[in-house]
């Protein structure tokens, strides 16, 4: 993917070096808007805890003035009622040389840049334009749709179709990323289209209608719904960064409190969240996921004396049970959903009747405290670990859990051996 939007973006910047730039007025009015939009993206907003390296969590279009920018000057076909002459090199050009002028003051200012968005963008503005400039000058569009409703739903039904395809795409780079399953990843990234993308989508046709009737000057008018958006959308980032540093800290209490082994719940979460992105989770479900192996633990506190080294495995059933009901009435006063209360009072159940994320986190907190010599197994021992937890597959642990914990752990990325046992 890198190679092609690499490849497409010397062809067009040579092109265009070679012809030089049609309508001039109208590739820098696009490319200022491109840029700034660029410049103003939102930048992720770091998690409560580190992730493994890879983890893949969508967030939506991160800089929707830009990315609407750029569908439009893929679809401007007329500039206050005359025809452009740019076609789709042209508009890569513009993209590209926008895109890059955007980033300048992000790098300036340390910010990270993201080159499998702009790959993205290249290539689907590349297809946007592809299907439309060809079809527009040569007088097929207007011969077949004439100028009505007719070519503003096919513009509406093409860039659904990009939109599609950016779906597409970002699910294949976070595939090769991280190596989760394909299907979950397309799924997350379909499921946030109809929102941002919708309003992405249906302001890039507006551009290209209104600049074809009166002109340039409507695009900043046009862009201002987008910035409101982008400002909404990072504030909601913001709140729910500070939601799930207050979840992590609640989750930090048992640590700092002696009953549990210090970054134990951290590690439960990531490889629990792995886990579950592994078996094909949602994204919606892997956050309450998340949460549930933040506080698995908090029902502890209610202990007079710790457990030695948090491990709770090794209690009697009835004491685990009990433990796991308080942690369920403990993390319900906290305002998560009421999901993750269920997966931690549920711990202590038989796994044939526990939802399959109580399943996950049950299996992830005895790996962890098995490896580390916490249930009574030696520490650094993660293949015994592993392997005692598939002996007890047939009362204690789903199976299913089990084998994707073990491909989860085989990965570089989580820095075990177990995976030699795997298969």
């Amino acid at each position: 993917m890198y190679s092609a939007a690499g490849a497409l973006a010397a062809v067009a910047l040579g092109w265009t070096e070679w012809h030089g730039v049609r309508e001039p007025e109208a590739a820098l009015a696009f490319g200022v808007l491109i840029a700034v939009g660029e410049a103003l993206r939102c930048a992720d907003v770091p998690p409560a805890f580190p992730r493994a390296s890879g983890a893949h969590e969508h967030r939506g279009e991160p800089a929707p003035v830009a990315a609407a920018g750029a569908l439009g000057y893929a679809l401007l076909g007329r500039l206050g009622g005359e025809p452009t002459t740019h076609g789709v090199l042209q508009a890569v050009t513009v993209v590209v040389a926008a895109s890059l002028a955007g980033m300048v003051p992000r790098l300036a200012l340390g910010r990270p840049a993201d080159p499998g968005h702009a790959a993205r963008r290249v290539l689907t503005v590349a297809f946007a334009a592809t299907c439309f400039q060809p079809l527009h000058h040569s007088g097929r569009l207007a011969s077949w749709l004439g100028h009505g409703s007719y070519v503003v739903a096919y513009l509406l039904g093409l860039l659904a179709l990009t939109a599609l395809c950016d779906a597409v795409l970002a699910a294949a780079l976070a595939r090769a990323r991280t190596g989760w399953p394909y299907g979950p990843l397309l799924r997350d990234e379909l499921r946030a289209l109809p929102g941002v993308g919708a309003a992405i989508c249906a302001t890039g046709v507006v551009m290209a209608l209104t600049a074809a009737v009166v002109g340039l000057w409507a695009l900043p008018v046009l862009a201002v719904p987008l910035l409101l958006i982008q400002y909404s959308f990072r504030r909601y980032a913001g709140i729910r960064a500070t939601y799930r540093q207050t979840i992590a800290s609640l989750a930090r209490s048992t640590e700092i409190a002696g009953y549990t082994p210090t970054g134990h719940a951290r590690k439960v979460a990531v490889l629990s969240r792995a886990v579950g992105r592994e078996l094909g989770f949602s994204e919606p479900t892997l956050t309450v996921l998340e949460y549930a192996a933040l506080m698995h633990d908090i029902g502890q506190l209610s202990l007079l004396d710790p457990v030695p080294a948090g491990a709770t495995e090794p209690l009697p059933l009835a004491e685990q049970r009990r433990i796991a009901l308080l942690g369920g009435a403990v993390v319900r006063q906290t305002g998560v959903p009421p999901e993750v209360a269920v997966v931690v009072e549920r711990q202590a159940d038989p796994y044939r009747d526990q939802p399959r994320a109580a399943r996950i986190v049950r299996a992830v907190n005895a790996y962890t405290e098995l490896a580390s010599g916490g249930a009574g197994g030696p520490a650094g021992a993660p293949l015994r670990a592993l392997e005692r937890l598939r002996l007890a597959t047939a009362r204690d642990y789903d199976p299913v859990v089990v084998e994707a914990l073990a491909t989860v752990l085989s990965r570089p990325v989580h820095g075990r051996r177990t995976g030699r046992t795997h298969g």
